[in-house]
């Protein structure tokens, strides 16, 4: 991802898209967009959109690889073959198979599987834009999915990155930034405690710009947090009323 740096990101203290550099894109989410699934939810940040669906608990077949103890968490996150400029091959990638090991480290650490001996949690995760930070994107639609599925959970999980552009620490880089600039830092937290479930770097930052870089990831994830929980207030106060 790293880029020389040299490509004019930041103009007259502003970005290419007129956004601060502790500014996210416009969010919007919604909970419960896939009917046959058991949760689902759509997360959309900026022209990034992806869509979770969540089956089960459900029993886990075949019987020699159910866990007496826990639950089985299986994550397939996919890109669209159009979701980028340049169409994406049919089928998963080494980047796809990456990222869905990645989701499912950052998720486990939030579900209490324990809950769910012998049982299989299935969670499909398909990215149909893609605009930069579709891995955050994707561990933000699957934690609303799992909490629309009624998945027991110590937490939510809460993803963003932060980046270096021509110098200077931003948050929730976009496409540009995201191909030159010089640092990618996306992260994946458990708000109420800050335990850190994902974190991954690429690029050049010294220690005091990774610190900034935390501190803002962290508190975008304290936003979006509100921003899931009122999704799912939502979704929830929606079936009360269909009931």
């Amino acid at each position: 991802m790293a880029g020389s740096g040299n490509e004019k990101l930041i103009v007259n203290g502003k970005r290419l898209d007129g956004r601060k550099l502790n500014e996210m894109r416009p969010i919007s989410i919604k909970s419960g967009v896939i009917p046959s699934a058991d949760g689902s939810a759509e997360f959309k940040i900026g022209d990034t959109i992806a869509i979770a669906g969540v089956y089960g608990p459900r029993k886990m077949h075949p019987r020699r690889l159910q866990d007496s103890t826990k639950a089985y968490l299986n994550v397939i996150y996919t890109m669209d073959s159009f979701a980028t400029t340049e169409r994406n091959r049919p089928g998963p990638s080494r980047r796809s198979k990456e990222i869905s090991m990645v989701m499912k480290n950052a998720l486990s650490e939030a579900i209490i599987l324990e809950k769910y001996p012998n049982a299989k949690i299935d969670v499909f995760v398909e990215v149909i834009n893609a605009n930069a930070g579709t891995r955050t994107a994707a561990i933000n639609a699957a934690s609303i999915a799992l909490a629309d599925a009624g998945i027991e959970m110590k937490d939510l999980v809460t993803s963003i990155a932060a980046g270096k552009i021509n110098g200077k620490i931003a948050l929730d880089l976009f496409q540009p930034e995201d191909n030159f600039g010089e640092g990618d830092l996306p992260i994946a937290i458990m708000p109420r405690n800050e335990k850190i479930t994902l974190m991954q770097f690429d690029g050049n930052l010294t220690k005091k710009e990774f610190k900034e870089a935390m501190e803002l990831c962290k508190k975008g994830c304290k936003e979006l947090y509100k921003m899931q929980k009122k999704a799912i207030v939502k979704r929830f106060k929606e079936q009360g009323g269909a009931e």
